[in-house]
């Protein structure tokens, strides 16, 4: 009994150090011994640091849109976007063939509706790039002419020439968008046409289920496809009316930058030159209240900044107006005198009527003819809008 007692108390310190010798290396920091915990710095590869450790600043990751030297994307890019037609295989069966047939339709769509909107991005970028180059060619001749300069500068005639090609350019972007327009119109029509064929499919004798199957998922990409084509002529038809209502005002701009030119300086309510063709009273001679009435009692009456406004005032209410240029002459007693004051009217008419032309309108929206009143107190030319 003694002996079994003194081999507990060796076994009791036996544990009793190995504990201790455990919480040393605990509160100390101190790790087993190599052979007994192998180090993974010596059994495992060490891998190099990495660029984003090597660089000293915070790295920052940027997605693919964000990328340096990715060009931006288009305008309106993607919008029109569809998902691929679904894939089938051929179940051998006379239905699996117009199924095969609708899908490939299905897909001819899909293929036209993204070279459309290729096409409309194409189209607005280059009206952005002509927009941008008529703005700048018209700011150029407002400027100079802002300072005032020689009447017919040939240099701004040149430039109001490029101007006006640049105009001309927008308006065949107009164009490209009409076309545009039509080509998605008639996709819309082959969406409907895909599916009236799916329904008519599904009634056609000897199909499996395989076939009633791929008509459904055609059915599904078909009806996804519709609402893109109906955006992309949403979009495409303001385009066009955004960009034809710029154009026609810019044509009107245009005319009154060559009459500017042609005097020298911009046209202004304040301007001097029109300080002797301020519109007047309505002549009692005739029954329509004219639109102007150009009086041409003194030599080179200065009327076309006046002729201009009232013309822009007219086109703006109704832009498809005809005007009538009315020389009006006083009545004499003495005929000889008479047939002077006629003809000096009509040549002041003719004049007025070139002014017209030059300022844009076309001769076939202009009306000359001739008159006598006794309450006209000398020759004048009277306008009117119908």
């Amino acid at each position: 009994m003694p002996q079994l007692r003194s081999h507990l108390l060796i076994v009791a310190a036996a544990l009793l150090l190995g504990a201790c010798s455990y919480v040393d290396n605990v509160l100390t920091g101190e790790d087993a011994t190599e052979d007994e915990y192998p180090s993974p710095q010596t059994d495992s590869a060490q891998s190099p640091p990495s660029s984003a450790e090597q660089n000293a600043q915070p790295t920052i990751s940027t997605s693919a849109e964000q990328a340096p030297g990715k060009a931006p994307s288009a305008v309106g890019a993607g919008n029109y976007g569809q998902q691929p037609v679904a894939p089938g295989g051929s179940t051998g069966t006379y239905v699996g063939q117009k199924v095969a047939a609708i899908r490939n339709d299905l897909q001819r769509l899909q293929t036209n509706i993204n070279q459309h909107n290729q096409d409309l991005q194409k189209a607005r970028q280059g009206m952005a790039a002509d927009s941008g180059t008529y703005y700048n060619q018209v700011a150029a001749i407002s400027s100079h002419l802002q300072v005032g300069t020689t009447a017919g500068n040939p240099q701004l005639m040149e430039q109001w020439t490029q101007a006006q090609s640049s105009l001309i350019r927008l308006g065949d972007d107009i164009t490209r968008l009409s076309t545009i327009l039509n080509a998605a119109t008639a996709d819309s029509a082959l969406a409907a046409f895909i599916l009236e064929s799916v329904r008519a499919a599904y009634g056609l004798q000897g199909a499996v289920d395989e076939d009633h199957r791929q008509l459904a998922t055609i059915e599904t990409d078909c009806r996804r496809t519709q609402p893109l084509i109906d955006r992309l002529i949403k979009d495409v038809s303001e385009d066009m009316n955004r960009q034809s209502n710029y154009v026609n005002n810019e044509r009107r701009n245009l005319m009154a930058l060559s009459v500017a030119i042609k005097n020298g300086e911009l046209y202004g309510q304040n301007n001097r030159a029109a300080a002797g063709a301020a519109p007047q009273a309505a002549s009692a001679t005739t029954a329509r209240e004219p639109l102007m009435v150009i009086r041409f009692d003194k030599p080179n009456v200065a009327y076309e900044q006046a002729l201009y406004g009232a013309i822009k005032r007219a086109l703006d209410r109704r832009p498809n107006a005809t005007f009538d240029v009315v020389a009006v002459s006083p009545t004499s007693d003495n005929a000889g005198q008479s047939a002077l004051n006629t003809s000096a009217s009509k040549r002041n008419a003719e004049t007025v009527v070139h002014s017209l032309t030059s300022m844009g309108l076309p001769p076939d929206r202009i009306n000359l003819s001739a008159m006598s009143s006794g309450a006209a107190r000398g020759n004048e030319v009277q306008v009117f809008v119908r």
